[in-house]
């Protein structure tokens, strides 16, 4: 870690001592609880089954090389 980022940690421990409203201490602490959250927890049923699916292919060397790839999902590219 570098100075400048230990001394923006430090810069933050101070103002949170002196802290005093409560709706922000709450945001601050919502906030921390969401940055730790696994992603996995927050994906679709959809999302979930087409990564399980995707694993399960990787997993039996079912591969598509990267020009297949590009072509099946150009138009989100």
């Amino acid at each position: 870690m570098n100075a400048q980022t230990l001394n923006k940690k430090l810069e933050l421990i101070q103002w949170l001592a002196t802290l005093e409203d409560s709706s922000i201490i709450e945001k601050l602490l919502k906030f921390r609880e969401e940055e730790v959250k696994d992603w996995w927890d927050s994906a679709s049923e959809a999302e979930k089954i087409s990564i399980e699916k995707g694993v399960r292919e990787a997993d039996n060397k079912d591969l598509k090389n990267h020009s297949s790839a590009r072509k099946i999902y150009e138009k989100w590219l």
